[in-house]
């Protein structure tokens, strides 16, 4: 076994040996782990024993001892601690890899999710397990807790965007698991790290709350479903071809095992493995038997290449724990301490009206930060110059815990009192009192057509899909006469019914009927 040479970048660190280091090493060897810490976005590999090119040596009983308890003082000097998460025999003694995560002083770290993948496929019941560390009955037991309304539970489907939180603590044990009855305030206060899990629908006619639910929480990765017993089916296809898209990496839970036979879960695992291997797929799939599989699989899944495969039951509770261990060593994927010091800027997701508060609107803050008392302006509004309004922050709240100020990466509630709520919607800004937004009518990008039956020409009337916009726009002038599938172009597109705010580059997607298709924002107009 080797490992690939040590880059000087990313959180991943490897060192022989830490046994004859001086003061000034042990400041010389925190700030290095510090930097690895960083750039993990508050958690670090550490690997014992190795050497820079990647060789196996590993350390001795005497060794270890030493080199472990100057990684102690490494730790206390800039806040972390550490979890062994495997060890393995090298040439000369045993490697050890560690898991070093920052110590919550404030804020967990934290890690978005989407469940998506075809109806029935079993995406609410492994959420509802995780979250809930409960089993499921075979009758809708683990559904039932975590969806938002009662019509999903008689029909068995998702149709809303709903989230959860999973939690661990610094040593990565499960905060879930600890209580009696879930609190997602209680769980984000006492958890270093915080999975926020997005359930989304699987059936084709609840695309567009799928595509709000993606585009609108900028996950960091994308937990595919397949249930094992119906294959390769329904959305899976599409599902997963949206991900790849927009970057966003992919694992896939195979459930159902329970009630499958042998023969129909190898059957379908080499359908997921044939499509994964398709051209313009190219992915690496990574089926996850056993604890080195798991670390493997979480240091590897950020590259985007690699997609790991679980097989799970959330009737007997097989494979759930290994899960669980993966879903805390993954690492955070966008870096959003580069977006801390940019101005604030935030889609409305929901909104909502509170009694005794008035107006509450929430979503992901994408740029910047914001303080309760805080000035922003909210819009652009349907009026004559499709203005953006002042307002004040009254209050935010993260988890449902009050907080004083809100970071990019939070997912948050704001409450803005002085807005009616009648007048607001979804897909609304809310920016940085400084800006000078202009609302957006029309819009050039390049566009690349995912899959269209036939051929796309100038007065076509997509919806589009950016944030958690959702509007029809028409083509009005394309740097081809027509496209089909799998063709570029440079495309201009105009809302059809009131003006959005949109910004340069940003990635969109563009649906209608069986067309799909992806874009990238190049320039923008109020014309």
């Amino acid at each position: 076994m080797h490992f690939n040479s040590e880059n000087d970048e990313g959180n991943v660190e490897y060192k022989l040996k830490l046994t004859s280091v001086d003061r000034d090493r042990l400041n010389e060897l925190a700030t290095q782990l510090n930097y690895r810490v960083n750039e993990g976005g508050g958690e670090a590999f550490y690997d014992l024993g190795v050497t820079d090119e990647g060789e196996l040596l590993g350390l001795d009983p005497k060794e270890a001892k030493v080199t472990f308890k100057n990684f102690d003082k490494i730790c206390k000097m800039i806040n972390v601690s550490y979890t062994i998460i495997r060890s393995v025999e090298g040439k000369k003694g045993t490697v050890y890899e560690l898991l070093v995560r920052r110590v919550a002083e404030t804020l967990p770290i934290s890690v978005s999710l989407v469940f998506v993948g075809n109806a029935d496929a079993g995406k609410s019941s492994i959420k509802g397990a995780l979250v809930y560390n409960v089993l499921d009955d075979g009758d809708g037991l683990a559904m039932s807790k975590v969806v938002r309304y009662i019509h999903e539970i008689k029909m068995r489907r998702t149709s809303a965007v709903n989230t959860h939180i999973l939690g661990f603590d610094i040593l990565g044990n499960c905060v879930n698991s600890d209580l009696i009855n879930y609190s997602e305030s209680e769980i984000y206060l006492k958890s270093s790290k915080v999975l926020n899990l997005i359930d989304l629908a699987g059936h084709e006619k609840y695309l567009r709350t799928t595509l709000r639910g993606i585009l609108g929480n900028l996950p960091d990765y994308a937990a595919l479903i397949v249930a094992a017993n119906s294959g390769v089916v329904g959305t899976f296809k599409e599902h997963l071809g949206i991900s790849l898209a927009l970057k966003i990496p992919v694992f896939i839970c195979l459930t159902k095992i329970d009630i499958t036979p042998e023969e129909k879960i190898r059957e379908t695992l080499d359908d997921i493995i044939k499509v994964l291997k398709l051209p313009g797929v190219n992915q690496i799939p990574y089926l996850v038997k056993s604890k080195d599989d798991i670390v493997l699989a979480a240091r590897h899944i950020k590259s985007g290449r690699v997609v790991p495969i679980f097989t799970i039951s959330n009737l007997t509770g097989y494979g759930l724990q290994d899960l669980k261990a993966f879903l805390n060593i993954i690492p955070p994927r966008i870096s959003w301490k580069e977006c801390y010091e940019r101005a604030f800027k935030f889609y409305v997701d929901e909104i909502f009206n509170v009694t005794g508060v008035g107006t509450v609107v929430s979503g992901l803050v994408e740029e910047g930060a914001v303080s309760v008392e805080d000035e922003v302006l909210v819009g652009p509004f349907e009026d004559v110059r499709n203005s953006f309004k002042k307002t004040k922050i009254k209050g935010i709240q993260i988890n449902r815990v009050f907080v004083k100020r809100a970071f990019a990466g939070q997912s948050a509630t704001f409450a803005i009192p002085s807005i009616e709520y009648s007048k607001l919607r979804k897909g609304m800004a809310v920016l940085d009192k400084n800006l000078s937004p202009d609302p957006v009518r029309t819009f050039k990008a390049q566009v690349k057509v995912l899959h269209h039956p036939t051929t796309m020409r100038v007065g076509y009337t997509p919806v589009i899909h950016a944030h958690t916009i959702r509007q029809t726009a028409k083509i009005i002038e394309m740097s081809k006469e027509a496209l089909r599938t799998g063709d570029i172009a440079e495309v201009t597109f105009k809302f059809i019914m009131r003006p959005e705010y949109l910004e340069k580059n940003e990635t969109f997607v563009f649906r209608e009927g069986k067309t799909r298709g992806i874009g990238t924002v190049q320039e923008t107009s109020n014309d």
